[in-house]
């Protein structure tokens, strides 16, 4: 009698057991099965599921290559925009903003640009460029911007830390360590932070706070800073007195370390005099309230040493 064994995927076979026997007289099959066939048997799916999921991998593949061609044309920014205006309609539009970090600026610029958007959907919102734009604002240091569903957008917002006040051109700007200009500030509004004037003082605040720090004591008695001939500092004091600072980093850091000390020994700031010349790195001259000049030695000086004309300057 015929033995008919069904093979997936093709028909029935008919093969006879005359013929096909084993040595032990037991019939087998035509075509041993495959481990992919034994798999397949495995699976907790029908045959025709298998099938119509084998169907629907070929719509996908051709509809991945639909949506290609569709970008490559040019059409999903329509789609976008037709989506993104649908977004708007059902309430996804940018109506709240939620602003953090913010301390001492003032919040409206930042809701003025995250409102002021042409395109406030939440799905076509441009976040680099909202986050661009609050970066020009002079008190952002950083931003972070995101979403928040359905209809706000949140702000982080790092703010610069004031240092010192700008005075040029007879205006006063609110600055930072960079030199980055905050905002302007009024002549009876002045905060309580050091004054530097000059052309391009603004930019060399952080060099002014490093050289500050080497007389860490003469630091909080600092009224302000003249930046002269872009090149050296004249130092202001509280008490009313000016220091004259040699050109270069090292050399005003050493000569403002010695005016230290000897304020440190002889008590020399408060005591009237108008102002303290360390220019010379082997004179140290004081000029006093009544146009006097009186000219003392440093280290390496010689006690003969001329005293500079008392108008000199820069």
């Amino acid at each position: 009698m015929a033995e008919a064994r069904i093979r997936r995927g093709g028909t029935a076979r008919l093969s006879s057991a005359k013929g096909r026997a084993t040595k032990g007289g037991r019939g087998r099959a035509l075509k041993r099965q495959s481990s992919l066939d034994r798999l397949v048997e495995m699976l907790p799916v029908s045959e025709a599921t298998l099938q119509r999921m084998a169907s629907w991998a070929i719509v996908g593949i051709f509809g991945a290559i639909v949506v290609s061609i569709a970008i490559f044309a040019g059409l999903p920014g329509m789609a976008r925009q037709q989506a993104a205006d649908i977004a708007a309609r059902a309430g996804f539009e940018v109506d709240k903003v939620e602003v953090r970090g913010v301390e001492r600026m003032d919040e409206l610029p930042v809701y003025n640009i995250a409102l002021g958007q042409v395109d406030r959907s939440m799905l076509s919102l441009d976040l680099p460029k909202v986050r661009a734009d609050m970066l020009k604002l002079g008190w952002v240091k950083d931003a972070r911007i995101s979403r928040r569903l359905p209809d706000t957008l949140v702000v982080d917002i790092v703010e610069r830390d004031p240092v010192a006040v700008w005075q040029h051109e007879g205006q006063l700007h609110l600055i930072d360590v960079q030199g980055v200009v905050l905002q302007s500030v009024s002549a009876s509004a002045m905060p309580d932070l050091p004054l530097v004037v000059g052309p391009n003082a603004n930019r060399q605040t952080a060099g002014l706070n490093r050289l500050m720090e080497n007389a860490p004591a003469l630091k909080p008695m600092l009224a302000g800073a003249t930046w002269v001939g872009n090149r050296r500092w004249d130092l202001r004091f509280q008490s009313g007195e000016t220091l004259s600072l040699p050109e270069g980093d090292k050399d005003s850091a050493g000569a403002l370390v010695n005016f230290a000390r000897m304020d440190g020994v002889n008590r020399l700031l408060g005591r009237g005099i108008v102002k303290f010349d360390m220019r010379d790195p082997d004179r140290f001259v004081l000029r006093l309230p009544q146009g006097k000049v009186e000219e003392k030695p440093t280290d390496a000086a010689a006690a003969t040493a001329k005293a500079p004309d008392a108008g000199e300057e820069g």
